[in-house]
C-alpha cells in the first residue's frame, strides 16, 4: 500500500481529516510497502517544494515567545570585561600595591603619625598573610574530603539522570513496539478485508455475467417462441 504520497500531499494541503480535536494519518508505515520503489521518493520531494514554494511566511513564528534576555546573568565584573574585550584594551596587570610595605615620605621620615601609618598597614599584611596560611591549613586538612563528597554527589546525579534516561529509552521502545505490534494486526485485518473485498466484487462480476447471459437465453427463446407462431 502506497499510502505516503498520499498522506503528505494531504498534510502538505491542509485536506488532513480532524475528529475531535486529532488528525487522522492514513499511514501504516510498520506496514506499508513501497517506500523504497522507484519515483516514491521524488513525488513526495516534489509535493513538499511544491508546498514550499507556495507557502510565504508573513509574521514572526517566535512572537509569542518573550524576549531572551542575554545579559540577565552578568555581572559587573563580566560586563566590564566584555567591554574591555570589545574595545580590544589590554588586560589589567595584577596590582601588587597592596602588598607592598612603603616607607613614610621623604619630608615625613620624622612624622611619628606617618610611621604609626605604616606600621599599621604591615600589620594589616600580616594578618591577611596569616589567613591565608590558615585557609591552605584548612583546604589541606579538608579539602581533600570536601572534594571527594562533591565527586561522590556528581557521582550520584549523574547515575540518576542516566537511570532517568534508560527509563525513557525502554518508555520509547515499548511505545514503538506497542505501534509496530497495532499497525501489524491492522495491516493483516486490512489485507483480509481487502481480499474479502476482492472476492465479493467477483463473486458480483461472476453473478452479472450469468444474469446477462440469462438475459440472452431468454431473449433467445422469446425470439424462437415467436418464430413459432
Amino acid at each position: 500500500m502506497l499510502l505516503l504520497v498520499i498522506v503528505m500531499k494531504q498534510y502538505y494541503n491542509g485536506c488532513t481529516t480532524k475528529m475531535a480535536g486529532e488528525v487522522v494519518v492514513d499511514a501504516l508505515p510498520y506496514f506499508d510497502q513501497g517506500y523504497d520503489e522507484t519515483g516514491v521518493r521524488d513525488a513526495a520531494l516534489a509535493l513538499v517544494e511544491e508546498e514550499t514554494r507556495r507557502y510565504r511566511p508573513t509574521k514572526n513564528y517566535l512572537e509569542y515567545l518573550p524576549s531572551a534576555q542575554y545579559t540577565q546573568f552578568e555581572t559587573e565584573i563580566m560586563k566590564t570585561e566584555f567591554e574591555r574585550l570589545q574595545s580590544r584594551l589590554p588586560m589589567d596587570m595584577m596590582n601588587m600595591k597592596r602588598y607592598e610595605l612603603p616607607q613614610p615620605a621623604a619630608g615625613k621620615m620624622t612624622d611619628v603619625s606617618a610611621w604609626n601609618e605604616c606600621v599599621e598597614n604591615s600589620q594589616a599584611q600580616l594578618e591577611h598573610q596569616a589567613l591565608r596560611i590558615l585557609n591552605l591549613d584548612l583546604l589541606q586538612e579538608y579539602g581533600g574530603n570536601a572534594w571527594k563528597s562533591y565527586n561522590e554527589t556528581l557521582v550520584k546525579m549523574m547515575e540518576q539522570a542516566q537511570k532517568q534516561l534508560a527509563e525513557l529509552k525502554k518508555k520509547i521502545q515499548e511505545i514503538n513496539w506497542q505501534r509496530k505490534n497495532e499497525q501489524t494486526e491492522a495491516g493483516s485485518k486490512l489485507k483480509d478485508l481487502e481480499n474479502s473485498w476482492v472476492g465479493l466484487v467477483s463473486k458480483n462480476y461472476e453473478i452479472e455475467r450469468a444474469c446477462v447471459e440469462m438475459e440472452k437465453e431468454l431473449a433467445e427463446l422469446e425470439k424462437q417462441k415467436k418464430t413459432k407462431r
